[in-house]
Parts: C-alpha cells; structure tokens; sequence
C-alpha cells in the first residue's frame, strides 16, 4: 500500500487545493527525471509524487480517502481491517475479481485467493483435498493471473493551436523516458489517453499511464466545438471600401477580402481552419469583423462634416 499522500507532499489534511498544488510543483520540479538522470530514486519518488498529487487533487478522490473509503493507492479500502489473523489468509492488493459465475477474473477487486487458501486449507477443493482438487463454487481453484503494476496518471497541457493542428506531443513518463504521442481526432480537454505497459512494473507486467489532455487558452483564438472563432479588427476606410487583409489561423496567416460597405458584427468563414472532428475533417475559422475607429481623429471628424446617416440602425431592436 502507497504511503499516505499528504506526508509524501508534506502537507496537512487541511491544506487548500491551493497548497496541494504548490507543493506538488515544487517537489515536481525537484524530482523531474530530466534533472535527475543519474539518479534513479529521484524518478522513483517523481511517481510516488505524481499518484498522491493525483489523488488529492481529485475532489471526489480526495474526500473518499479522508473519510477512509479508498486507501492511498485509490483503491476501496479493504475488508476486516485487511485480514483475518496470520499467514496468508488476508486480503492483498490485486486486480483479481469475481466473475458472476463464482471464479475469478482479471479486474480492479482485490486478489482473494489466499485468503480461501486460509480458510479451507491450501489449494485443494472443499471436500477433496488433494492438490490438484477444484474449488467447485469458485471456478475450479484455478487462482487468478498475477496483479499487474500500478497505472500511472500524467496531465499534458496541450498548446491551442498545436491542438488543433494534432501535433505530436513529448511525454516525459516517470521512468525517465520520452515517448511521442499522436493527438486522437477531435481531441479535447479533459480527454484522456492510456497508453498500454508504460505505467509502474508488476508481478503480471507493467500497467497503463493514463494521461489526461489540457488544451491551454489561447490570447485570441477561442474554441466553439469544432470550429475556432476570432474577432478581427478592421479600419473603417477597409470597411467602407472593401479589402484584402491578413487573418491569422492555427496553420499560418492567409488573406481574406473584406466587401466593401462590411458592419461590425458581419461573419466570415475560412473553410477547414477548426479543429479536427472524430471523422477526421475539420471545422472552420469563424472571423467576426469589428471596425476600430481612431480615438479623436481630426481628419476623421473634418471628412464626417456636414455628412449626416438618415437610417436608424436600431429599428429592429424597437427604440
């Protein structure tokens, strides 16, 4: 059993998210495996760092390991105080379950099988005993397979417009080492991925890494499901006589013409400038124009003289 999380980032029970986070950040940055290569008890306790930090950081996780429903490792806390007695009859961790027909099966419960061991004396059936006896009402003694590693959890924060673009990301796991990972079409935040064999090794093998995508806000590009919309600021001479300007997108700038007489408010599309749908197309870049008028301009107000506009633009708002 994983030690308890709030003495592996040494903080109390009562600490804020807010401190969770900042010592997490600091033992994180302390403990990275690319600023402690020769040094493999760091990246031993990066990951010990990363699972309590996982852990405390989940509300819902948090309070169930407060109130003594899971135990550190996430785990439902175990039955009978975690065994009857001596020897080999108590629960231990694993990922053996029940199945409905009464055997076990590869799943997230705990490994019981010694503790029927214990019960009924060694491997033997209920009314045999020989070695090679079945367990009838348990799926014929066959035990279960070994437990694997622990899964490791990691969250990527994924830069907008790489996001959009699906450009491979670099994962450092808690190993040490690197691997490239390919963006899912219609990737989006809160989104995880598992990655097979790369969590903490185990008696059955390795298990998972479970990493969760944060895509990250960007300073004017904003998200609308697949498409990306972006308010762009035009002069009111590029209004008035139609233009050709430069509107960025997540793939670079392109040119975009303005007709002439355009509002604010107006919407134009750039077709395949969104973000990946599951299909693999994309959706569109949505540029909303906003006419940007030059704070007390002289000459603006000398040419407006004289000039007056008869429509109400207001009408359909009835004032």
């Amino acid at each position: 059993m994983a030690a308890d999380p709030y003495s592996i980032l040494g903080v109390a029970r009562s600490a804020s998210e807010k401190d969770v986070k900042s010592a997490y950040r600091k033992l994180a940055k302390e403990l990275h495996p690319d600023h402690n290569k020769d040094n493999p008890k760091a990246s031993e306790r990066f990951a010990e760092v990363t699972r309590a930090y996982d852990l405390l950081s989940d509300k819902d996780k948090r309070a169930k390991f407060d109130r003594g429903e899971i135990d550190a490792d996430g785990n439902p806390a175990m039955p009978f105080g975690g065994g009857f007695g001596g020897g080999a009859g108590g629960f231990r961790g694993g990922q053996g379950g029940f199945r409905h027909d009464g055997g076990f099966e590869s799943g997230d419960g705990p490994d019981l099988s010694d503790l029927f061991e214990g019960l009924f004396g060694g491997r033997g059936g209920m009314g045999g005993g020989s070695a090679g006896g079945g367990f009838g009402g348990f799926g014929g003694g066959r035990r279960p397979p070994p437990p694997k590693g622990a899964n490791v959890s990691y969250r990527l924060q994924v830069p907008f417009v790489e996001a959009a673009a699906r450009a491979a990301q670099r994962v450092t796991l808690s190993s040490g080492s690197t691997i490239e990972l390919k963006l899912p079409a219609g990737v989006e935040s809160g989104q995880q991925m598992r990655l097979a064999g790369k969590g903490e090794p185990g008696p059955g093998g390795a298990g998972d890494a479970l990493v969760t995508i944060e895509i990250a806000p960007h300073p004017f590009f904003v998200r609308d499901g697949d498409n990306i919309r972006l308010d762009l600021p035009i002069t009111l001479e590029e209004a008035v006589g139609g233009a050709k300007v430069k509107v960025p997108t997540v793939d670079g700038a392109v040119m975009l013409t303005v007709a002439p007489g355009s509002s604010s408010g107006r919407t134009l599309r750039l077709k395949g400038k969104g973000f990946s749908r599951k299909d693999g197309e994309r959706g569109d870049q949505l540029v909303t124009l906003q006419i940007d008028l030059p704070a007390d301009d002289a000459d603006l107000k000398a040419r407006l003289a004289g000039w007056h506009d008869t429509r109400n633009p207001r009408a359909r708002l009835g004032v």
